[in-house]
């Protein structure tokens, strides 16, 4: 390894990188389409509001909204995964059906968790 010097520190650009500066994934066409078909028809809200009595207010763990549950669903009907570990896998794996799926990292390591 060689010795650095400080003349070379002072050249050298930050690390880290802003996540909205990186380049994203483009999206699946079929999936770009039903995403906006669905947010053109408030799937989100809709499904929220149909599903309003199954969920506590403040008991428990908090849970996945109605809309990222069933498009994961969804998911697994168009991909033909019959398994909540399947869909999740694939959700892993997929940037593009991430993207439809409006699943961040986190709440992907959640839902990996839950089901093993």
């Amino acid at each position: 390894m060689a010795m650095g010097t400080r003349k070379q520190r002072e050249k050298q650009e930050g690390i880290w990188i802003a996540q909205a500066e990186m380049a994203s994934a483009p999206a699946h066409p079929f999936y770009q389409k039903l995403n906006e078909l669905l947010e053109g028809e408030k799937f989100d809200e809709f499904g929220e509001e149909r599903c309003a009595k199954f969920y506590a207010p403040k008991f428990g763990r908090p849970s996945l909204t109605p809309g990222i549950y069933f498009r994961c669903l969804l998911i697994g009907y168009f991909e033909g995964i019959d398994g909540e570990r399947g869909i999740a896998w694939r959700l892993a794996d997929s940037l593009a059906l991430r993207k439809f799926s409006k699943l961040d990292k986190s709440c992907l390591q959640v839902v990996v968790q839950r089901v093993e």
